[in-house]
């Protein structure tokens, strides 16, 4: 029996410098995914292009160190050595976040180095090493993002450099060929800066190559983010320069300089307000966008939030707007549970980011399906550890908490299902709208959806129970023609909580429900044989079936169910497995037989046929 892979989900990693889009060759995007690399074709390819660069890249690493490092091609072999030509430790010490290399001249690299100060580092290649030529001052917080790009396309065109903090300002620096100084920029007398204008400095520094001088004069002061500015990435785009940003704001903002002031203004601003969320790095948020870049051709941007999952937006030029188009997600942290529907139809997944999610297939009837992620059932404070299906509209979940937490399928999910994956429900007409939590809690309430032109209505419910008036939902938000982006996944698409399942002392760390869906088999982590039980719940009245099973003295780590349900495995760390089974009048199991072994694969291979 053969077979492949039908469908890869998996989050990015929450590090500004941690994935790059190819301007060339196969023009893929890769970026990292926990310990993986991960590649996403985000366009189908539209052309080919030779990969024109140099051979000497630069690392920086926490040691508080820059590494030159040259890439050593024989053609004759099918392989690449790297050598490493200079080590730059760098005084006074601190981690560099980002770093910067661009062509001088014929003969010379500039490289740019910052982190975790307020100032930037310029180093110019000499016979092959680099020196500290100058130390750029203006900053006021760590610099995040540091990118060089040519101003034009000539040949004696000046070098711009671009730098982020998070002091919420980006910085344009200028390099000028010459022992002349350019035309002082009338960036300067932007209004927008009011008295700051007047306090920046336009100081030169001098910086020299083998065959020619060069100064770097300060350029321009942009102003707009309302938080930490994670990256910057330059494009020419129809004959314009602009400039990509990302915000811990949630905002991803495009900026290019005025053409009759030349003052450097934001033309185009994507993403969320975060305002809504009431969150910012000040309060101990990790939120935001964490990494954003430019397809080759400048018609695609993307970007990477706390959630591991990508936003992509597509600039129309018959519209003359840029439009979210459907990106790709997943967990960001381990994935500790998975479980598919009673009939297959959808994949349900918990992990230790803290969130259930729910995959299906797009089935459209002129391309061929594709998988996506449709909902986001459970966005949780506590590590989810497992999950198992109760019926084709309901599922059990165990975090680290005592508890476990059963969910039903909302209206506006079922709907969406039905639409756009040939889901069908025969019971959505008696489930809720949607779901929110409230302010305070962590249990999901049903809501109704609200029209779109009425009122939100707050009422005088207690505080704890109060629903974020900037979270309510209107109707129009769960009508969708495609999978929903993160917005919606982050916000619209919970599933309400409808009952608790309370009886261990400890984390919940598995669960099983019989193949009929009556029983739910649960177990929690453990140190003794009185904690170390099974504990049985009837699904119709979601009461507890006692006595607790009692065999393990330590934690079980797996349940499941025969499929005839006459049968209960259980594993557990004290390397055990135990075999009970069911009384056929009732719904109680006693112990049949208790082995000492560390093999399990036989049950899982056998049973689950």
């Amino acid at each position: 029996m053969n077979s492949s892979a039908e469908f890869i989900a998996i989050g990015g990693n929450r590090n500004p410098a941690a994935a790059d889009w190819d301007d060339a060759g196969s023009q893929l995007l890769a970026f990292g995914a926990d310990n993986s690399i991960a590649l996403w074709d985000p366009q189908p390819v539209t052309r080919i292009a030779t990969l024109t660069g140099s051979d000497v890249f630069a690392t920086g690493s926490s040691d508080g160190t820059v590494q030159i490092w040259k890439l050593i091609h024989d053609s004759e072999f099918a392989s690449i050595d790297v050598e490493l030509v200079q080590a730059i430790a760098l005084s006074p010490k601190y981690f560099p976040l980002n770093i910067a290399l661009a062509t001088l001249d014929e003969s010379s690299t500039v490289l740019a180095v910052a982190g975790t100060r307020s100032t930037i580092q310029i180093f110019v290649s000499e016979d092959t090493q680099f020196q500290l030529s100058a130390t750029l001052t203006g900053h006021e917080g760590w610099i995040r993002a540091l990118a060089f790009t040519n101003e034009t396309s000539g040949a004696n065109s000046d070098l711009l450099l671009a730098s982020a903090s998070q002091d919420k300002y980006i910085r344009l620096w200028r390099l000028h060929r010459g022992d002349e100084l350019p035309a002082a920029s009338t960036a300067l007398n932007d209004p927008a800066l009011g008295g700051l204008g007047k306090s920046l400095s336009n100081k030169a520094h001098w910086i020299s190559s083998a065959t020619s001088r060069y100064s770097i004069t300060f350029e321009a002061l942009l102003l707009g983010h309302e938080d930490w500015i994670y990256q910057a990435s330059w494009q020419h785009r129809d004959g314009k320069l602009q400039l990509l940003s990302t915000s811990e704001d949630n905002s991803l903002s495009i900026w290019e300089s005025d053409p009759t002031s030349g003052v450097w203004v934001c033309i185009t601003r994507l993403g969320e307000i975060s305002a809504q969320k009431g969150s910012t790095s000040a309060t101990g948020s990790a939120g935001g966008f964490w990494i954003g870049l430019w397809s080759p051709d400048g018609n695609t941007v993307v970007s990477l939030g706390r959630t591991g999952s990508w936003r992509k937006w597509t600039y129309s030029v018959t519209e003359d707007m840029w439009t979210q188009q459907v990106a790709i997600t997943g967990h960001v942290r381990e994935v500790k549970g998975v479980s598919w529907s009673r009939d297959g139809s959808y994949l349900l997944t918990t992990g230790a980011d803290q969130t259930s999610r729910l995959y299906s297939q797009w089935k459209r009837e002129s391309k061929s399906p594709s998988w996506h992620e449709f909902s986001r059932p459970q966005i949780h404070g506590y590590d989810l550890n497992c999950v198992d299906a109760v019926s084709n509209t309901q599922f059990v979940s165990g975090a680290d908490e005592k508890l476990l937490r059963v969910f039903d399928e909302p209206k506006g999910v079922a709907e969406m299902l039905n639409k756009l994956c040939s889901i069908k429900t025969s019971t959505s007409a008696e489930l809720p709208d949607a779901a929110n939590i409230p302010v305070l809690g962590l249990s999901n309430k049903a809501i109704q959806a609200v029209g779109d032109e009425e009122p939100v209505e707050h009422g005088d419910e207690d505080e704890r129970e109060a629903i974020d008036p900037a979270s309510v939902i209107r109707k129009s938000t769960l009508e969708f023609s495609h999978p929903p982006f993160e917005d919606h996944l982050a916000r619209h698409l919970l599933w309400p909580e409808t009952e608790k399942l309370y009886g261990h002392g400890y984390e919940i760390s598995a669960l099983a429900v019989s193949r009929d869906g009556s029983l739910v088999a649960t177990a929690c982590r453990a140190s003794s044989i009185d904690h170390a039980v099974i504990r049985l719940y009837d699904t119709k009245e979601w009461l507890e079936v006692k006595p607790p099973l009692k065999a393990h003295s330590l934690t079980v780590t797996a349940l499941q169910f025969s499929p005839d349900d006459k049968y209960l495995l259980s594993v557990g760390r004290d390397r055990q497995w135990a075999i009970w089974e069911r009384n056929n009048e009732a719904s109680l199991y006693a112990l049949k037989c208790c082995v000492d072994t560390t093999r399990t694969a036989d049950f899982h291979d056998r049973w689950s046929r």
